[in-house]
């Protein structure tokens, strides 16, 4: 079969190799049919990813077809299936917990194994969810679009509270439609006004704040000086995590829905006086990803606005590195690997 090999940072290549076994009990095979390319396999293919080991194959927002499944999955062949790529132990404390998203063993698709960047993949069937009538593109939007689903269930905020989303790329736009439909008020803050200007365009964010000297006046001028019940930071950038303490109410809560390597500081005693909850959100589970999908087929997530560009598994190897380094007018990019 074909797979897209990161051989080293910056050295991606089309290759044959064997095709997956019959599966083993509890695990599937699985034809490819779309595949989102993430910050991630942009950072892994830039050689910035702490964790990984080269060659790899990319690719963990999939959509697929079930081609056999083995003893114990119940899915039948050709069913269209949404993959959950969050490989967990089951026994650790957060898996018995119901925490599998924060499994202390977790191996993420595409990161930690090979991924879907390729014709075929295996999966164990439990991180297999039906996709019923859901178109295979929109399908493979389920799983980035889940972790800010995710991110928002986490904040414990109820209908009406006012949120703000740092930083309108991909997770930001997710984090930020998933926060509309839980009934908050939602204003955007980018460092960039063209991002702002693009999401009231596509997805009706119309209340934007431009990152700046005057982003902490101007969230205190639109909030009578209270700050934001909720605010969800999707930046990855150490910097602005620290500084978005400060845009939240007295008794509100922070959710930082990216993650970097760098120490976070902050003040305690502006902390302790607000009494804030301090929030991570990591990946997502079933729940999040059965949310999502019910949302796409409601009407709610217009995926077609969010996919930007398209490509193909044997045009992937060239278009993967231009977007890398361009990525004027990206929202998200998907490979279609079969109809």
């Amino acid at each position: 079969m074909k797979a897209a090999i990161c051989l080293e940072p910056g050295r991606l290549e089309i290759i044959d190799r064997p095709a997956p076994p019959a599966p083993a009990p509890g695990w599937a095979r699985l034809a490819v049919s779309h595949v989102g390319i993430c910050g991630t396999d942009y950072h892994i293919f830039e050689g910035k990813h702490p964790f990984l080991e080269y060659p790899r194959v990319m690719g963990h927002e999939i959509s697929a077809r079930v081609i056999e499944a083995g003893e114990g999955v119940s899915l039948v062949p050709g069913t269209p299936v949404i993959v959950n790529p969050y490989l967990s132990c089951g026994t650790c404390g957060a898996c018995r917990k119901g925490k599998p998203n924060c499994c202390t063993a977790i191996r993420v698709l595409g990161v930690h194994m090979d991924g879907a960047f390729c014709e075929e993949i295996l999966v164990p069937g439990e991180n297999l969810y039906p996709a019923g009538d859901l178109p295979a593109e929109d399908a493979a939007a389920v799983e980035f679009l889940a972790i800010g689903a995710h991110a928002v269930h986490r904040s414990l905020a109820p209908a009406g509270a006012r949120a703000l989303v740092i930083g309108a790329g991909p997770i930001g736009l997710g984090t930020a439609l998933f926060s509309r439909i839980a009934g908050h008020d939602v204003t955007l803050l980018d460092t960039s006004g063209e991002r702002l200007d693009m999401a009231s365009k596509r997805f009706g964010f119309a209340t934007g704040i431009v990152a700046g000297d005057t982003a902490l006046e101007a969230a205190h001028a639109m909030t009578g000086g209270e700050g934001f019940d909720v605010v969800f930071d999707a930046t990855g950038h150490a910097g602005s995590m620290e500084k978005s303490f400060s845009f939240v109410a007295h008794g509100g809560c922070l959710v930082f829905v990216s993650v970097v390597k760098d120490e976070i500081r902050f003040s305690d005693p502006e902390f302790h006086k607000r009494e804030m909850m301090l929030v991570g959100s990591r990946n997502a589970t079933r729940e999040d990803f059965e949310h999502v999908a019910a949302s796409i087929r409601a009407g709610l997530v217009p995926v077609g606005a969010l996919i930007t560009h398209r490509t193909t598994l044997d045009a992937v190897a060239t278009d993967l590195p231009r977007w890398a380094r361009d990525k004027a007018g990206l929202i998200k990019a998907v490979i279609q690997i079969s109809p």
